[in-house]
Formats: C-alpha cells, sequence, structure tokens
C-alpha cells in the first residue's frame, strides 16, 4: 500500500489518485473535490485522511479544529472518496512528551466525530507521530506513524 504524505496541491490530484493508496493530506474541500473528479474518472475510490491542523501554527497546512466536521460532511458526500481518519503534525519538540496534548486532542477530535456517525465516513486512522515522538503518539492512539528518519536518516539540506 502506497502513501501520500505532505501538501498536495489540487493540479497534482491527478497524479497522486493513480499512484498512492491512501492520501494523508487532504485539508481543503477543493482540494477532495479534484481528488473525487480525478477518482471518477479512473472508476477509483481514493482513500484520504483529513488534514488537521492541530496546532494552530500558520506555518502549517491543515484545516483547523473548528472547521473540520464542516469539512468532513462536505466531504461525505463525496461519491470517489473515503475519509478513513485523521492526520495532524505537531510542532517540532526535542522532547516527545510535550507533544502528547497535540495527540491528545486529535484523539478526541476523532471520538467527537465518530459520535456524529457521518455517512461514508469512518474514522480508524489516526496518522501522527514521526522518528522523535512516535511512541508517544502511539499511546495516544496513533494507527499510522511516519518513522522516516529512524529509517533513511536525517536529510541533508
Amino acid at each position: 500500500m502506497w502513501h501520500f504524505i505532505g501538501h498536495l496541491q489540487s493540479n497534482k490530484a491527478k497524479y497522486a489518485v493513480r499512484l498512492f493508496d491512501l492520501i494523508h493530506s487532504v485539508d481543503s474541500l477543493k482540494l477532495a473535490r479534484e481528488l473525487d473528479k480525478q477518482s471518477r474518472k479512473i472508476n477509483k475510490i481514493q482513500e484520504i485522511l483529513i488534514q488537521v491542523n492541530i496546532s494552530e501554527e500558520a506555518s502549517k497546512s491543515g484545516v483547523s479544529v473548528n472547521d473540520t466536521l464542516r469539512l468532513l460532511k462536505d466531504i461525505s458526500r463525496l461519491e470517489n472518496l473515503s475519509v478513513k481518519g485523521l492526520m495532524t503534525m505537531p510542532p517540532f519538540f526535542n522532547a516527545p512528551e510535550k507533544a502528547r496534548p497535540y495527540f491528545t486532542a486529535l484523539r478526541k477530535l476523532r471520538d467527537q466525530i465518530k459520535m456524529e456517525a457521518i455517512s461514508n465516513i469512518s474514522m480508524d486512522e489516526l496518522s501522527m507521530g514521526m522518528t522523535g515522538d512516535f511512541e508517544t503518539a502511539i499511546e495516544e492512539g496513533a494507527t499510522l506513524v511516519r518513522i522516516g528518519t529512524a529509517i533513511f536518516g536525517a536529510r541533508q539540506y
């Protein structure tokens, strides 16, 4: 299973739906509509995660916590998308415990969304945690973690 992680521009949606099984970073209705359109063209139901800017950092992508439910309700009407859960990127900390409140907040948001029982929306996945804090993320309910640095080493810029 191939996952797309990172910011996705609408004009790249046609490539993403052809290459990836799960897209982690849907944060707008505009992007969702384009993914739905491109998925329809190839008769595919594209699985996605909604990226939530849980830390409210201006430098990060993602829908605000307050707008997440509305976005999910809008996306639930798109026939070629299937929402599988949520994704977030907390602020970077050298101490994993400092990321815990952000992971907890995403889990609680997921639980609130589950209670809404929105059709075509499942909240089975929580994509949160990276090499430095994945253990804390798992303790808070992460089902998907991003540990590229642990596998490939630090990036050279």
